[in-house]
């Protein structure tokens, strides 16, 4: 089973945006939630980040890879595409 990306965002976030069109733009599907009104979700990616409060928190299967600019730091290293094919193939 692939694993499930997921983004905990809100929606007048600026880095939740670039995040999203990043992942749109390398073919992925993601899960979106948006935390800004559901305090439920947002204790969820809190206990899911380690107590992370910024938004976007983003994950590939269990795996926390952060906020918008350590995906873009993994991307610009090319380690984003191997993390990615596993949710793709």
């Amino acid at each position: 089973m692939q694993p499930e990306i997921i983004l905990y965002t809100k929606d007048y976030c600026p880095y939740c945006q670039r995040a999203k069109a990043l992942l749109k733009s390398k073919g992925v599907t993601f899960t979106e939630y948006e935390v800004a009104e559901d305090p439920e979700r947002f204790a969820e990616m809190i206990k899911r980040s380690n107590g992370g409060r910024t938004v976007p928190q983003i994950f590939i299967g269990e795996i926390h890879i952060g906020g918008a600019m350590d995906m873009f730091a993994l991307d610009r290293a090319g380690k984003l595409d191997p993390l990615l094919k596993l949710a793709t193939t």
